[in-house]
């Protein structure tokens, strides 16, 4: 059959590609939050994820889902989960780069290396990070119990991975997920109905029997889970391996996999507990829920991460279509109206960046007590109020701005994804709508988009989670300090911050908690980029964000440099 046309005016696949040395807004900030990291890992780890290699391994992982195997051919109960080879290849991947429970093991700015590291692997494939995000969440966990940490705590930070479904003692990487929510409750752990009856003392602690289900068991190939359970003495926290130590299978029972919108490459189950299935207390029995929130925490600035790396990932590849893309004309991005579009996106991607890594900043200094080192702009301004050594001051003070920021970031970051890519869809036209059997990674970040808002607790949870945080130490203090950096560089920026401190004033109406958190988020973003990023970027943020505060993407108002802003985010 002849053709009937030749293909003309079509971008080409964005391959082989270095994510990192690209990424301009995400080397600066790391300058401004880590002047002493040495970037070379990161720099290794654009190249993979860039790769066309690597994106081959994105699209067949999504293409080809988890499959559940309850019963071998003969008939046993076996309950286990095939994943295409594609997965493990990106497993291993993430791994390697330390991205699980690695930073745990590591000294100052292993976290923030690790946050960057995590963006950038986003825009390679977001779903296999579940596990890993959990591997680091529950790693620090493990701890209360002295000897499972001493079983568990070195694998989790192992960077080789090991696909068997075998005991861990023959492993040479781990995995942790984690079981909190029931059909019931969700996000409302206290209304759990999974009992945990007292079995045995053994060499690990506290065993106990489980009986209940788990309506979201994310990963259940995890070589172990940290679940909540009631036991005598209110709802606990329990580690549950998949082997027991005698090398006999923990009968955790997969009922299904879920069917989702997106997340395809992994697996996310229902699992129901039959009255066999043993776990070991850590931490203080009936104290599972604060435990339980110290991991959610950790897991919600990987929520705050990915949706920064999945925004750069839209950003990049409307900016490299409109770049090839003709029509009546000119090239798409050489034309006004969509270079509104473009830049306005630059900045929401910019400043998710910003605001994700200065939370992992807090993360990295709480965890290590260690600040940046004070550097100056050539303009002088100061780029960090923190010196070598931490004081217990810094410390506190980042205490303060980590426990405020998780719910800010987790909240605003995620809560702009879904407009962001749908926007970002559009600047490619039908074709950003096109699946093409995983080919088409824009609507493969669509439909990725809203998980993240929701997972580890959605809007409403982080916006009361804000409201409970200003209830502890001085926040309206720490914010102070931490916008002071940038006040009187722009009108709308200062008529920002006394918006936000007023609100700081009286924060017990729950009903506009979602807009102070809004409000909070946007001024902290406004301060970051003053400190490390342009001035054409900072300009049009304070303009088109804090004054005009427009719903609509492509609404900049006249007399900002778009060029600027989108060479900024994209070299051409």
């Amino acid at each position: 059959m002849n053709a009937t046309h030749e293909v003309l005016n079509q971008s080409t696949p964005l391959v082989d590609v270095n994510l990192f040395e690209t990424h301009r807004p995400l080397r600066d900030a790391l300058a401004h939050q880590a002047p002493g990291l040495d970037i070379a890992a990161l720099r290794r780890l654009g190249a993979v994820a860039g790769s066309a290699e690597m994106q081959a391994h994105a699209r067949l992982a999504n293409a080809h889902p988890p499959v559940l195997r309850t019963h071998d051919v003969q008939g046993r109960r076996i309950d286990e989960v095939d994943f295409h080879p594609s997965y493990h290849a990106l497993m291993g991947a993430a791994l390697s780069h330390g991205l699980h429970g690695t930073p745990w093991s590591r000294g100052p700015l292993a976290h923030v290396e690790r946050a960057a590291a995590f963006m950038l692997f986003t825009e390679l494939e977001p779903s296999v990070l579940c596990p890993v995000s959990m591997s680091y969440a529950v790693a620090p966990a493990l701890r209360a119990n002295p000897h499972v940490h001493a079983a568990f705590g070195a694998g989790l930070a192992a960077t080789r991975y090991d696909a068997r479904f075998v005991p861990a003692s023959r492993k040479t990487a781990l995995t942790m997920g984690m079981g909190m929510t029931e059909k019931q409750g969700g996000s409302d752990v206290r209304t759990n109905t999974t009992r945990a009856e007292f079995d045995a003392d053994s060499s690990w602690g506290r065993a106990y029997k489980l009986t209940g289900h788990k309506w979201f068991f994310s990963a259940p190939m995890c070589d172990a889970f940290l679940v909540l359970a009631q036991t005598e003495r209110g709802l606990s926290c329990l580690f549950v391996p998949r082997f027991m130590s005698d090398g006999r299978i923990n009968p955790i029972r997969i009922q299904r996999l879920k069917d989702k919108l997106g997340n395809h490459a992994n697996a996310s189950a229902e699992v129901e507990f039959g009255g066999d299935v043993t776990g070991w207390l850590v931490g203080e029995e009936g104290r599972g829920v604060p435990q339980i929130l110290a991991m959610g925490a950790l897991t919600r600035l990987d929520c705050a991460l990915g949706t920064a790396g999945l925004m750069r990932q839209a950003l990049t590849l409307a900016i490299h279509h409109t770049r090839q893309r003709v029509a009546f004309g000119r090239h798409l991005a050489d034309q006004p109206l969509m270079k509104n579009v473009l830049a306005d996106l630059a900045l929401e991607s910019e400043a998710a960046i910003a605001l994700a890594l200065r939370l992992a900043k807090a993360v990295d200094a709480t965890e290590n007590g260690a600040g940046a080192p004070e550097r100056a702009k050539p303009d002088g301004i100061l780029l960090g109020a923190e010196v070598s050594g931490a004081t217990g001051a810094d410390v506190a003070h980042e205490a303060v701005m980590r426990r405020v920021l998780t719910p800010i970031a987790k909240f605003w970051i995620c809560k702009r994804g879904a407009a962001f890519a749908q926007e970002a869809m559009e600047c490619l036209g039908g074709n950003g709508y096109v699946e093409a059997q995983g080919e088409g990674v824009m609507a493969r970040i669509y439909r990725e988009m809203p998980l993240n808002s929701i997972w580890e607790g959605a809007g409403n949870i982080m916006a009361l989670d804000l409201l409970r945080a200003l209830r502890g130490a001085d926040v309206a203090a720490a914010l102070s300090h931490e916008l002071a950096a940038a006040r009187g560089a722009h009108p709308a920026f200062d008529a920002a911050v006394a918006r936000v401190m007023h609100g700081l004033d009286e924060p017990g109406d729950e009903a506009q908690a979602r807009r102070l958190a809004r409000g909070t988020a946007l001024a902290l973003q406004a301060a970051l980029l003053r400190r490390h990023s342009s001035d054409a970027v900072f300009a049009a943020f304070c303009a088109a964000r804090l004054s005009d505060a427009s719903d609509v993407f492509g609404t900049l108002p006249a007399g900002l440099d778009l060029d600027a802003i989108i060479g900024r985010a994209l070299p051409a």
